[in-house]
């Protein structure tokens, strides 16, 4: 196991470097970081151009200023901001630590809604439960992210307004100023994470639950499915150690395909409720022509989609023994 796992890290090191090259590229040729202070009325001085040309590393070609960037990643520098008084690498730590546990508690909340609704309808295919959560799942499928999170903040809105009282949280990641005491402090952010996050988990569930049950209703008419019940097996052991084991192979591959998808969700999802994650830093960044913070929101995003399909590669291995030992 362990040297599959490392064949796999070795064999993502050049993508990343590939997938950072291209980033850095289309970033620098997609912007002008001077353009504001060109377009200035008055116009900036001259000196000031100048002085802004070298802070920013403009005075360079793309090859140079690229190594140096990526050289100065290993060392926390993400390169230098419009904004001189902004550090890149702090703001995007910051803004991170906010997105991923949006991502991360939508992901398992959405990951045990596929794989319970996704068994749980293979097992009574075409009963009315599984017409039920078939025209539920593609209801939510249907629906674009940022519309279901607008109706679900307007809903909760509604709500407050009727009870009369701030009962849901319906803006930002937390209460400002922050409650006193870590009790009330760990509410509070659950207080604010409760739609954002029901807003990303529905929409990903709807089309994992389908290929759950697709791929559970392949396995369980398989034959060596077929088998262990002829051996005397329990439902639910041929359920659960055979029949499921496989069919979570399917949705491995999708939930780290998926990923990309997920953290733009999570763009438009922080977007509509106002959190002060990656999804708004990426808004400013690109608003302000701040090409290395784009670029590096960029790349931080990459690197965690690499991170994710790695992370199937190595279920892969312990769902099927088979693939490990390739």
């Amino acid at each position: 196991m362990l040297a599959f796992a490392v064949r796999r890290i070795v064999y993502s090191v050049p993508v990343l470097i590939v997938a950072s090259f291209i980033i850095f590229w289309l970033g620098s040729a997609s912007a002008d970081p001077l353009a504001p202070l060109r377009e200035k009325n008055p116009p900036a001085p001259q000196n000031v151009i100048d002085a802004e040309t070298v802070r920013l590393h403009l005075d360079q070609s793309l090859i140079p200023r690229y190594f140096s960037w990526l050289g100065g990643i290993f060392t926390g520098n993400f390169g230098p901001s419009v904004v001189s008084t902004a550090s890149i690498g702090h703001d995007l730590g910051d803004r991170f630590l906010v997105t991923i546990r949006l991502i991360a508690v939508a992901m398992v909340i959405a990951l045990v809604l596929a794989v319970l609704l996704g068994v749980l309808t293979a097992v009574r295919q075409y009963s009315k439960f599984d017409y039920a959560a078939t025209f539920v799942g593609f209801l939510f499928l249907a629906m674009p992210a940022f519309w279901f999170a607008i109706l679900l903040k307007q809903a909760g809105v509604s709500f407050n307004l009727a009870v009369g009282s701030q009962a849901i949280s319906t803006i930002g990641q937390a209460s400002v100023p922050p409650p006193q005491g870590t009790g009330a402090y760990i509410l509070d952010i659950i207080g604010h994470m409760i739609l954002p996050t029901i807003s990303l988990a529905l929409i990903s569930y709807a089309a994992w639950s389908r290929f759950t049950r697709a791929s559970m209703l392949e396995v369980m008419n398989s034959d060596y499915v077929r088998l262990a019940r002829a051996k005397g097996l329990s439902r639910s052991q041929v359920m659960v150690k055979h029949a499921l084991r496989t069919a979570l192979i399917p949705l491995t591959t999708v939930t780290a395909l998926d990923i990309a998808s997920i953290i733009g969700g999570a763009v438009v999802t922080e977007n509509v409720f106002q959190w002060k994650g990656m999804g708004d830093y990426l808004v400013q960044s690109i608003r302000m022509n701040d090409v290395y913070a784009t670029a590096s929101w960029l790349l931080l995003a990459a690197t965690v989609v690499i991170v994710f399909n790695l992370i199937a590669d190595l279920l892969y291995g312990v769902l099927d023994p088979r693939i490990r030992y390739a």
